[in-house]
């Protein structure tokens, strides 16, 4: 297979398509009336898998929760930090937390992870807990509990763990 130079290669950041992109937006776009404030009181922290988005999967429209999303959809430092500002500044009283089948940090290991940085940088990320799985359920269920756990929540804060199938679209609840 030729090579392709960096000259034929598309930009993975093309400014004027994504521009083209935004105006198409605008043109239908109608929710600049929406208060910051989630209408269902509901936060969502899922992965940023690019096959699929919380509101589709949950038929949720947009105003009606916030979304937060990191690799694996986990309860990191960082989304405990975005649940408790959401809860206490802006009303949420309930988080789903959503994990999905095929996902890239299911049977992986953190060695794993931090070797292929090192190949392809050379950097040194063993620092860093990536947060890979080998069980779903039971990923879904520790990052419930943590959340649930938690004492920054505020007393009637609910959480409910999901699984997603990205192949059949379908949502599951787990039971922590």
């Amino acid at each position: 297979m030729p090579e392709t130079s960096a000259e034929s290669t598309p930009p993975v950041i093309d400014v004027p398509a994504l521009l083209e992109g935004n105006a198409a937006h605008m043109e239908q776009f109608h929710a600049g009336d929406l208060v910051v404030r989630p209408r269902r009181r509901l936060s969502v922290l899922t992965c940023m898998d690019s096959r699929y988005t919380a509101q589709g999967v949950l038929g949720l429209a947009l105003g009606d929760a916030h979304i937060i999303r990191n690799a694996g959809g986990r309860v990191t430092d960082d989304a405990i930090r975005s649940l408790v500002l959401s809860a206490h500044l802006l009303g949420t009283r309930g988080c789903v937390v959503i994990h999905h089948a095929d996902c890239g940090l299911f049977q992986v290991s953190n060695e794993a992870i931090h070797d292929r940085i090192r190949e392809a940088t050379g950097a040194d990320a063993s620092g860093i807990d990536f947060l890979p799985f080998a069980d779903l359920e039971a990923s879904v269920r520790e990052d419930v509990t943590r959340l649930r756990e938690s004492d920054l929540f505020p007393a009637d804060y609910e959480v409910q763990g999901f699984t997603y199938d990205v192949r059949t679209g379908r949502l599951a609840p787990v039971e922590a």
